[in-house]
């Protein structure tokens, strides 16, 4: 019984209402209801029109939400009579889903019709749209887009001896093409071809650039080797050394630095007094030197947020009643929480503290429970806890949050559901709570 239950956690905890005894009736799903409600219609689409399995339907439901079928309907109607195939059409909404919310008349058959003049055959042009669909979101520059495209395309049908044509694009196909054979997947790769960043263009400084990168362990399937491909190319040797010395000033090692730079690339572009004024602004929030230089390796991406945000987010916890030794202690031990929005941290801390009375001190404690959705997570498992405890199943004071938010899905579920298992209709219903299935009755 318990297994099959595990299996449908899988599914998207998108209702997040339950229904509890009158007696201690406990709804916290008034908020984001319309959310949940254009997530589940996404997920079912996708799955009933494309025929997608629900983890990849929830994947792309995070890109993309919708709450009916004619916008969407008419894209892909729209795709299938220009003879694209079923597998063709799921993979172009799987790399590029926001194709559905186009106007289909106005947006999208005008730009296909403008391709179809250029293609030899149909299926040149359903092949390439399937291969690089972002295509279909470039308006004036499309035709030279779609050059673009298909030359790298065919260099990809001919060996490794491929010569590009001559022109002013020739050093930025070359290197492009290097650039895929390292294994940079085609969807980074062909925006690089009309974008005007020169990081892809030149020849020795390209190559030189490239070797540094590669030296440095950089994955070539991922944006960030890109990310450091245009930092290293964009700064000279002087430059570089440079950055390196005012992060050398404030105390960090030449290891520290690069191991930054692994985790963060564009950390190296940003200005002295943009890196200094940050590293006092976090002086600000209690911390002290050798905490503030903890805080940035292990967090480098706090150096680019602004100041104003730093002392926003500062102000935002001290005035829901955190002290300032609270807030030293959440930056250190999460460091991304002097970045979140306003709004964010407000929600998610009255939630804890208002709507489910843990202490203040427990997200002090554990601010982790900041960076944690709302929709996904926190409420799901306090609508199980408030079920239990409308039950008497929970008779002591409300348990911590560490064996509520923090734990894993599978401990949270053998803590509070599992532990349960010999009444299975109680199992059913807490399980029913926790992926959202319960049906809310007012």
């Amino acid at each position: 019984m318990y297994s099959l239950i595990l299996r449908r956690t899988r599914l998207q905890k998108c209702r997040l209402s339950v229904n509890f005894p009158k007696k201690e009736t406990v709804y916290l799903t008034s908020f984001s209801s319309a959310a949940r409600k254009g997530h589940n219609f996404t997920v079912s689409y996708l799955v009933d029109s494309l025929g997608l399995t629900t983890k990849l339907a929830e994947s792309i439901s995070k890109r993309v939400s919708f709450t009916n079928k004619c916008n969407p309907d008419s894209v892909l109607k729209l795709f299938r009579t220009h003879a694209f195939t079923d597998s063709q059409i799921s993979t172009i909404v799987t790399d590029y889903p926001l194709l559905l919310t186009l106007d289909a008349d106005k947006s999208l058959a005008p730009k296909l019709q403008t391709l179809q003049s250029r293609v030899s055959s149909t299926s040149e042009l359903t092949e390439t749209i399937s291969k690089v669909p972002k295509i279909l979101s470039k308006d004036r520059s499309l035709s030279v887009y779609y050059d673009f495209v298909k030359e790298v395309m065919e260099a990809d049908e001919k060996s490794s001896k491929f010569e590009p044509h001559k022109g002013k694009q020739e050093n930025k196909i070359r290197n492009v093409l290097a650039l895929r054979d390292l294994g940079v997947p085609l969807r980074l790769l062909f925006p690089l071809l009309i974008s005007d960043l020169p990081h892809v263009c030149g020849k020795e400084k390209f190559e030189e650039s490239l070797k540094k990168v590669l030296e440095m362990g950089f994955d070539p399937t991922t944006p960030k080797f890109l990310e450091a491909l245009r930092v290293v190319k964009g700064l000279n040797k002087e430059a570089m050394e440079e950055k390196v010395n005012v992060y050398k000033r404030l105390g960090f090692t030449v290891d520290d630095i690069w191991g930054m730079f692994k985790k963060f690339p564009t950390f190296l572009t940003l200005s002295e007094k943009k890196i200094t004024l940050n590293f006092e602004t976090m002086r600000k929030c209690g911390l002290l030197d050798d905490e503030v230089r903890l805080v940035v390796k292990k967090f480098p991406q706090c150096i680019g947020v602004s100041e104003k945000n730093i002392l926003n987010s500062v102000e935002t916890f001290i005035g829901l009643g955190f002290s300032r030794d609270d807030v030293a202690m959440m930056v250190k031990r999460l460091p991304p929480c002097i970045g979140y929005s306003v709004e964010t941290v407000k929600k998610k801390t009255e939630f804890v503290v208002k709507k489910m009375n843990w202490p203040l001190k427990a997200v002090a404690s554990y601010p982790q429970v900041l960076g944690y959705s709302m929709e996904k997570r926190m409420v799901p498992r306090c609508n199980v806890i408030k079920a239990l405890m409308s039950k008497g199943l929970i008779r002591s004071e409300l348990p911590p949050v560490s064996t509520v938010l923090v734990c894993t899905d599978e401990d949270f579920l053998k803590r509070y559901v599992r532990k349960h298992e010999d009444d299975e209709k109680l199992v059913s219903e807490l399980m029913g709570i926790f992926t959202g299935e319960a049906i809310t009755k007012r």
